[in-house]
């Protein structure tokens, strides 16, 4: 079995008691900081690294088992940072897990564990062919699928996250691709009082969620 080597104290204390073996790990200052950094190819180790088992992806299906499942699903976002710190929004606020698709996005490597701070360990994240696709296998399960856009008329906090809902966010620059968007039953955005007119994918995705874990008790 390949493996692959995650590094920062964080990520490696989470895979620790997380569901992936690990395999071995290098610390300071048993090993050198340039011993480290060759190990894992980062100099943001934080003097430790792990060699570990691959990321073992769920099943997209069971996602939507539950009957209050609250699932996001990421439209091409490609930054591995942007991924791991929305995965680590949806840890946090208790979400069920998170779709990306398979081609033309970050996938969880190891720079997106680290900016998870070892989130994605413990969260389910499945990879899909086409989201637009599984939105539409999301709503035959009676699911509500929500997108995020800042051009929405009606605001996060005016809908109903009880139940099984779907949070939709978008790419860095382009946000929603348009088939993405039609397969949404209710686009949504989060007001913005400042000159830039928009938030990063991690920051509407703790805003929305908590937003949704607040309605839900």
């Amino acid at each position: 079995m390949t493996t692959e080597r995650i590094y920062g104290r964080r990520p490696v204390a989470e895979a620790e008691r997380g569901r992936r073996r690990v395999r071995r790990v290098w610390r300071a200052p048993e090993t050198s900081a340039e011993e480290l950094e060759d190990l894992c190819g980062s100099p943001d180790h934080q003097g430790v690294v792990a060699e570990v088992d691959p990321y073992p992806y769920a099943d997209p299906a069971s996602l939507l088992e539950p009957e209050d499942a609250l699932v996001v699903v990421l439209d091409q976002v490609q930054d591995p940072h942007n991924l791991g710190a929305v995965c680590r929004a949806a840890e946090v606020a208790g979400t069920g897990g998170v779709v990306i698709p398979e081609r033309r996005a970050a996938s969880i490597t190891p720079a997106a564990c680290k900016a998870s701070a070892g989130a994605v360990e413990h969260l389910p994240v499945a990879r899909v062919r086409n989201v637009a696709d599984w939105l539409a296998e999301a709503k035959e399960s009676n699911a509500w699928v929500y997108g995020a856009a800042p051009e929405a008329d009606r605001t996060y906090t005016e809908v109903d996250w009880s139940g099984r809902a779907v949070l939709v966010l978008g790419s860095e620059g382009s946000g929603l691709r348009p088939r993405v968007a039609d397969n949404c039953d209710e686009l949504i955005s989060i007001p913005v009082a400042g000159r830039v007119d928009s938030l990063n994918a991690s920051v509407a995705a703790a805003v929305i969620l908590f937003e949704a874990r607040r309605q839900r008790g």
